[in-house]
């Protein structure tokens, strides 16, 4: 059986407060704990209305206190808005309130737009020092500082798994250098990703901590006890995809389901329906097989899932009847 995970982005949907998708992570962590999920991850982002997952650090300490065996994670951290020591701190403190439990996924996106990099004090150009940014937060946590006099307390000694997220070559090569697991970010940027993990593997350099190439790649799952309901939800979800990235809010707001669906259909819908190429839509048997056929085609590891339901309980449900039906 391949392994498999869970990534939640904490969605905001339509008439709920942030509140009330903060509450339902934890609804859906526990429920990933129950149905076998390996772990959870949650995903920087900024400035995004209709995500609530900013703040990775302090979801991971919250949902912890509210499950006892998942691994709990980010997938990821966006490493050029922080320093490095920063995050060996908070992520070592997570690690010594959580033992044995708590991953690091790196990414060198910015997570937002410009505007939102100069409100974070960054820059585009702090991204060009990704691969040095990520062996000083490894030497930190690994108890073997590069930075002489400058420790992680805590942090110093944890040793937390760090990973290496990507959607191009640049994260498949990097991770591969530096002889760390790989996670491609398939749910939404699916192009790349064969010619990743073929990159991955044939680069990959051992290391202290993994002997052979760990690979990972991210699909969508809408598990329903139909196929039509599953479909019906997909397309709901697709509508909302819609309206968030590619239409103005002023013009999205007057926009029927007929309408969207309208665009959706279009050449000019092709892309949002290129983004969520791999994804699992039907029943729990339906949506196992096909990501078995999905695993089997990668050779990976391991699936990072994301599950695609605006209604929290729906979305339960889905991470439940895929579970269940992966864990046989």
């Amino acid at each position: 059986m391949t392994r498999f995970s869970l990534l939640d982005l904490a969605p905001i949907a339509p008439n709920q407060t942030t509140s009330q998708a903060l509450g339902a992570i934890v609804e859906v962590a526990q429920a990933a704990e129950r149905s076998g999920y390996d772990r959870v991850w949650y995903a920087e982002h900024h400035n995004m209305a209709t995500i609530a997952s900013s703040a990775t650090s302090v979801l991971i300490a919250h949902v912890a206190t509210q499950t006892s065996t998942i691994r709990l994670g980010a997938g990821g951290v966006m490493l050029p808005n922080h320093s490095p020591l920063a995050i060996a701190e908070q992520f070592g403190t997570l690690a010594e309130l959580h033992p044995g439990r708590i991953d690091l996924g790196l990414g060198r996106a910015p997570g937002g737009d410009l505007n939102t990099l100069r409100a974070l004090r960054r820059s585009p150009h702090d991204a060009d020092t990704f691969p040095q940014d990520v062996q000083e937060l490894r030497g930190y946590l690994n108890d073997a500082t590069l930075i002489d006099g400058v420790n992680a307390t805590p942090g110093r000694g944890t040793r937390v798994p760090l990973y290496i997220l990507g959607s191009s070559l640049f994260g498949a090569k990097l991770a591969a250098a530096l002889g760390l697991p790989y996670a491609f970010a398939s749910h939404f940027a699916p192009a790349a990703l064969m010619d990743a993990l073929a990159a991955y593997r044939r680069e990959f350099q051992p290391s202290e901590t993994l002997a052979e190439p760990y690979a990972m790649a991210a699909m969508n799952v809408v598990a329903s006890e139909s196929t039509a309901r599953a479909q019906e939800t997909f397309r709901e979800m697709l509508r909302l995809r819609l309206k968030a990235m590619f239409l103005r809010p002023e013009v999205a707001k007057t926009l029927s389901d007929d309408d969207l669906d309208t665009i959706l259909d279009s050449p000019q819908g092709m892309q949002v329906r290129t983004m969520l190429k791999y994804t699992a839509i039907g029943t729990a048997e339906e949506t196992r097989d096909w990501a078995n056929e999905f695993a089997q085609q990668t050779g990976v590891d391991e699936l990072i899932v994301t599950h695609q339901a605006a209604n929290v309980a729906e979305r339960v449900a889905s991470v439940e009847l895929f579970g269940n039906a992966m864990r046989g």
